[in-house]
């Protein structure tokens, strides 16, 4: 196994949307020379007014405190998409490269979705690495472009060496009741088309490959069952595991 290899993740519960107790969740990847990989930020400390939906939990930095790092210790951020909860608090990693799609980056720039969090995510140009479709980041993690839910949306493979292959489908399929090519389109959603193509293809991509697990983006019953397994954690305020 290459010495850069993926080794462990982390799954980290950083919030909610209380309404309908649908957790807001980020995680953190390490390899096997030591690197940490962070795969979106959460929410932002302060959440800004107009933002009701969502609630704070114990944000990633308390997070990734639990399990002996501090922001200076995370060398990349995965931005799957610029959205509050997935971005929130990208400007408090200084040392860290962000990668993202091309297309994403380009549509946050203008798009006012993205607005109000733009001091998190648009950094110096220096330190983002734009990527276009389906990248290898490095061995052991991939990244899946899956447009849709906003454009230049990413997915993340993740080959660990004890639990095997992990999809983490993040927005592209939220919750795993979407999971289906049988899904319906009643015409309401512009972006159904689209969705259902990134769908479809992470479907593919299950079918091809050896996927162990699948964690979708949203899914509180899920969530829940996600405690511990080989090589896959779960940072609680309770228990470092």
């Amino acid at each position: 196994m290459s010495q850069n290899a993926a080794k462990r993740l982390y799954l980290m519960q950083v919030g909610s949307m209380p309404e309908y107790q649908i957790p807001v969740v980020c995680y953190l990847v390490q390899t096997d020379d030591g690197r940490n990989i962070l795969i979106d930020s959460g929410l932002p400390e302060i959440l800004p007014e107009e933002e009701t939906d969502f609630e704070n939990g114990q944000d990633v930095i308390e997070q990734l405190a639990h399990i002996g790092l501090t922001p200076d210790d995370i060398d990349t951020v995965i931005s799957t998409h610029y959205d509050i909860d997935h971005a929130g608090r990208h400007a408090a990693f200084t040392k860290a490269h962000y990668v993202v799609q091309r297309a994403q980056h380009a549509d946050a720039a203008s798009n006012p979705r993205f607005a109000a969090n733009r001091p998190e995510w648009d950094q110096p140009m220096e330190r983002i690495r734009l990527v276009d479709g389906d990248t290898d980041l490095l061995p052991g993690l991939a990244l899946i472009e899956t447009s849709g839910h906003v454009p230049g949306h990413q997915s993340v493979l993740v080959r660990l060496p004890q639990t095997g292959v992990v999809l983490l489908t993040v927005d592209a399929v939220p919750f795993g009741e979407g999971f289906t090519r049988d899904a319906q389109d009643d015409g309401s959603d512009p972006d159904a088309g689209a969705i259902r193509a990134s769908t479809i293809k992470l479907l593919d991509l299950v079918e091809r490959e050896p996927i162990g697990l699948v964690i979708f983006g949203h899914d509180v019953d899920q969530w829940a069952g996600l405690k511990k397994a080989a090589g896959v954690l779960r940072v609680s305020v309770q228990a470092h595991l």
